[in-house]
């Protein structure tokens, strides 16, 4: 495989449907496999993980919100919801449980091939960014990010592994040293590029999803949204 081609695992039980995708997407330079359920899936991704998931909700048995959830607990991966469930609440849910992107059907290939190149693209532009060494940790208060910034330490020494998405939010609130940080800001530092700003509304959805996640860890992050700014960790 081609050192940048995205390996892309798609998820939906319709056949003709996921054959066509996977087929198109294989056709424009991806790496792409498809799974008619959550099961087959994890078997695969357990011997050999994907850079992007596109996930239907509507699945048999754990459907694609269960499935994203628990990506998000143990994974960098990008996550791509593609259903024809189009209501604001299930768009709020989907950006809750970690969505990068949420396409509503019917699917056109090349919008769906975009989105996965905008979706990978911000996942290299994370991954290639330096990596500090252990002395040169983040810290704010008693709270230090550790291990490159893949951790987020409390001040009883436990930690949290982050996402690549987690990751970004954290180290641009840390930068600040408590202060308050834009949506704005938080919003390029999550997608490498000013001019590509994501939707506000999913910032507000990483940060309750990252409260969460800690709090199910014992951890309570100091974590705030300043109205009419953004968020600032004091």
């Amino acid at each position: 495989m081609n050192q940048d081609q995205l390996r892309v695992y798609l998820i939906e039980d319709e056949e003709d449907l996921r054959e066509a995708l996977v087929y198109s997407l294989t056709q424009m330079g991806f790496d792409a496999s498809g799974f008619a359920d959550a099961g087959a899936f994890y078997r695969a991704f357990a011997v050999s993980r994907c850079d992007v998931v596109v996930i239907d909700i509507g699945l048999p048995g754990e459907d694609g919100f269960e499935i994203a959830a628990h990506l998000r607990s143990i994974a960098n991966i990008g996550i791509v919801f593609a259903t024809a469930r189009g209501t604001v609440e299930d768009r709020i849910r989907g950006m809750r449980e970690g969505a990068d992107a949420y396409l509503v059907k019917p699917l056109h290939p090349e919008e769906l091939a975009a989105t996965l190149e905008a979706v990978g693209k911000r996942l290299r532009a994370s991954a290639d960014a330096p990596v500090r060494r252990e002395q040169d940790v983040g810290e704010v208060g008693k709270w230090q990010l550790t291990n490159g910034d893949w951790c987020l330490r409390d001040p009883d020494g436990q930690s949290l592994k982050l996402t690549t998405a987690e990751r970004a939010f954290l180290v641009c609130l840390f930068k600040e040293r408590g202060a308050p940080v834009s949506r704005e800001d938080i919003s390029q530092a999550l997608s490498g590029n000013q001019s590509e700003l994501l939707d506000l509304q999913r910032i507000d959805a990483l940060a309750s999803r990252l409260r969460r996640k800690a709090l199910n860890q014992g951890m309570e992050l100091p974590l705030h949204a300043v109205r009419g700014v953004g968020y600032s960790f004091e």
